[in-house]
């Protein structure tokens, strides 16, 4: 007899219909599994079988042969385990056939007959509500996953017989009910360290402001104990709360990942991730034999914060430039072509030389060739990828002495989203949201300037030799300015203010 069972498998952090085609014939007993299964998939013929027996069903001794459609794409993991115990019970005449045409089914059994949450429930029950499913079985723990995807009718279940009950009609048991707060809930904003905290380093704050109103690039560099680390971490209190189709997408990649917590299934803040320097270059973008997704996009939609910047490997920080570019991540194995989202804001933090004390008196003691070898580990390149560079003094006394709170990061995010406002209502027609995405076409249709623009940014590209992309850069920035001051055009002070957070590579830069 044959049964055929709609499942998945992933690819990336996409997934694809998988058909789980299950045949019992007379002959001598054996338990075969075609369809390129990988290791994890050809041991799961232990597990069902133990499953079913221990369950209280008995397990046929015939010929069972198993094909995971389409038998040209490898599978793996361990999801296949539920629906190939599905289709030998339906052999068996024990499920009904018909029943089980309805379903998407996914999961992992246990010795006992328990069913056990796997990765990435997400994208496959997204996927089958797209082939046109309306209802499947997940494992328990994988309920309130995979009820973000509206429209579907969720049944979880603990154990074999529990599916057993539900597709003979036995139970009554009603779908999964997801609460609503799931989908309007919001990070209080108290989690979130305060930029009031900081004391100093204004042009650092209003630097930061800038990033986070345009989703740019940025570089902090100062000395030791000037607060890099400390804005950085306060960053993401500023940054625009995510829209519902941003926490889905950035959900998906968590989901693949592994990564998800169960008590807080859909991901409402913006990520925060901060990798040691020896990281290597498959870790930060994506490794393994079947890539899974790197830091660079656990970090989409959020904020990467490379500290200590020229102490990472060169290899891995030239791996970035490609993704910072184009917000995606490509890595190419034997078994496929992946392709990940990854559209992260980059805040990198270094020190001027390896001692850090570089312009800061005579406190500095490094020679000109250790200066820049320490400089030279990151790239030209590189250095053109980011939208501002900024200067960080050391902190006064008086700074620190003074008593009187700085501003709230509420109060900033309040300017922020005013700007991404702007933004979203100008580029709704571009599939974009911030002036950090625009393309060439795109700067010469939004960042048109007057005379007086025209002339300050000539004499600024050539007296400081900037490149196209810098040219271009500066343009973005320009238009995120005149967004925060509510101006509908760019004017010379947008392009002046711009312009000094270039000036790093004179001051430091031999």
């Amino acid at each position: 007899m044959l049964s055929i069972l709609n499942s998945a498998a992933l690819f990336g952090i996409d997934a694809y219909h998988v058909h789980v085609e299950v045949d019992i014939s007379n002959g001598l007993p054996a338990f075969d599994i075609v369809g390129l299964p990988d290791s994890a998939v050809k041991e799961s013929r232990e597990r069902v079988r133990t499953a079913i027996k221990n369950a209280g069903f008995s397990f046929p001794a015939k010929r069972i042969t198993v094909n995971l459609a389409p038998a040209d794409t490898k599978k793996e993991g361990a999801s296949f385990d539920l629906p190939i115990a599905a289709g030998i019970l339906c052999c068996m005449d024990i499920l009904p056939a018909i029943a089980l045409e309805e379903y998407f089914i996914a999961g992992e059994l246990s010795l006992d007959g328990s069913v056990r949450s796997v990765n990435g429930i997400l994208p496959m029950v997204y996927q089958a509500m797209q082939y046109g499913i309306q209802k499947c079985i997940v494992p328990f723990d994988n309920a309130e996953e995979a009820a973000l995807v509206r429209d579907m009718a969720v049944y979880p279940i603990q154990n074999l017989k529990q599916m057993v009950s539900l597709l003979q009609n036995k139970g009554k048991q009603q779908p999964f009910s997801v609460s609503a707060d799931l989908f309007s809930a919001k990070t209080p904003e108290q989690e979130y360290l305060d930029f009031a905290h900081v004391k100093g380093q204004e042009n650092a704050k209003r630097a930061l402001e800038i990033a986070a109103a345009g989703g740019h690039n940025i570089l902090m560099i100062g000395p030791p104990g000037s607060g890099k680390t400390m804005l950085a971490k306060r960053f993401p209190s500023i940054l625009p709360d995510l829209t519902f189709e941003e926490s889905i997408e950035l959900t998906k990649i968590y989901s693949v990942a592994g990564l998800l917590q169960s008590k807080n299934t859909l991901i409402q803040q913006r990520p925060f991730r901060s990798p040691h320097h020896t990281i290597s270059a498959s870790a930060l973008t994506g490794g393994g034999r079947i890539p899974k997704p790197g830091e660079i996009s656990l970090a989409h939609h959020g904020v990467l914060f490379l500290d200590e910047l020229p102490e990472f490997q060169r290899t891995a920080l030239e791996v970035m430039r490609q993704p910072l570019e184009d917000g995606k991540v490509t890595i190419a194995r034997v078994s496929g072509t992946l392709t990940f989202p990854s559209d992260f804001i980059l805040v990198a933090a270094m020190n001027p030389c390896p001692c850090g004390y570089l312009g800061t008196g005579d406190k500095c003691h490094c020679t000109n060739q250790e200066i820049i070898k320490y400089q030279n580990k990151i790239s030209g390149p590189l250095l053109d990828r980011i939208d501002l560079m900024v200067e960080m003094p050391p902190v006064q006394y008086s700074d620190l002495e003074n008593a009187t709170e700085g501003e709230h990061s509420a109060q900033i995010k309040e300017r922020v989203m005013q700007a991404h406002k702007i933004q979203t209502k100008r580029y709704q027609s571009e599939g974009i949201y911030f002036n950090a995405q625009l393309d060439v076409a795109q700067i010469e249709k939004y960042c048109k300037l007057g005379n007086a623009e025209k002339e300050l940014l000539q004499k600024a590209f050539e007296k400081m030799d900037l490149s196209a992309r810098a040219y271009h850069k500066i343009l973005k920035l320009a238009r995120t300015v005149a967004d925060l001051d509510g101006c509908e055009t760019i004017h010379v002070q947008h392009i002046a203010e711009v312009l000094q957070y270039r000036s790093l590579d004179r001051n430091y830069m031999i």
